[in-house]
């Protein structure tokens, strides 16, 4: 897969040594930490400078103001999302039926949000609310569908590359809006949803890829 865009955002400035970096991620860590606690309305940069034991003209080095911080830890949970996922930029899995791609896409999808439970906590208040976060994510499922694209492609199945495009565009976005509604759910019943996914995705890719560009799964389950 493609390397994931790191970008500053909305910092003033990178940081450009070890120990910068490590205020930036404390700082990050701190305000992630207090917008779960105390939502992020209720966040002030003064609290998080407080929270990280720094001054508070540090924190302004780095950052103009909240949304910024907000922005970092947005890039910072679509990054690590998108270092995941490259494990599927493999070129055996294309060899894999379908439901082998499907189940890694997914689960290590629904294994990362498990990992950071804070994520709906903090994004739910801020839906909408925040441009400059609801673009960081648009970045991502915009990666993530290019390398998606490509992967389909290399399974031969004929198809231009605007079809691999609005077939990859179409399951980043279902299983993202799906895993997303899933997160506030009792662990029973998002289980019951992240399976549905599954089922969704495989039926949706079978009825564009014919059986006679991919492997046969019957005979895979038999090996």
């Amino acid at each position: 897969m493609t390397e994931s865009p790191s970008s500053a955002g909305g910092m003033r400035r990178k940081p450009r040594q070890a120990r910068s970096q490590e205020r930036v991620n404390r700082i990050i860590d701190v305000a992630e930490e207090l917008f779960i606690s105390q939502g992020y309305a209720a966040t002030t940069t003064n609290a998080i400078a407080s929270h990280a034991q720094i001054p508070i003209g540090s924190l302004y080095q780095f950052f103009p103001d909240k949304t910024a911080i907000m922005q970092a830890l947005a890039l910072r949970y679509e990054e690590s999302l998108h270092q995941k996922l490259a494990i599927l930029d493999n070129s055996e899995l294309v060899k894999l039926p379908l439901s082998v791609l499907v189940e890694q896409l997914i689960d290590i999808t629904e294994q990362h949000f498990s990992e950071n439970p804070g994520y709906f906590a903090i994004f739910m208040e801020v839906q909408g609310a925040i441009p400059e976060v609801q673009a960081v994510g648009d970045a991502a499922d915009a990666e993530l569908i290019k390398d998606f694209a490509t992967l389909l492609a290399q399974r031969e199945a004929g198809l231009e590359t605007a079809d691999y495009e609005a077939i990859a565009f179409v399951l980043v976005k279902t299983i993202s809006t799906l895993m997303w509604l899933s997160l506030n759910q009792e662990q029973q019943f998002r289980q019951r949803l992240v399976a549905e996914m599954k089922r969704f995705s495989l039926s949706y890719l079978q009825s564009h890829f014919s059986s006679s560009n991919l492997p046969d799964e019957n005979s895979e389950r038999k090996n």
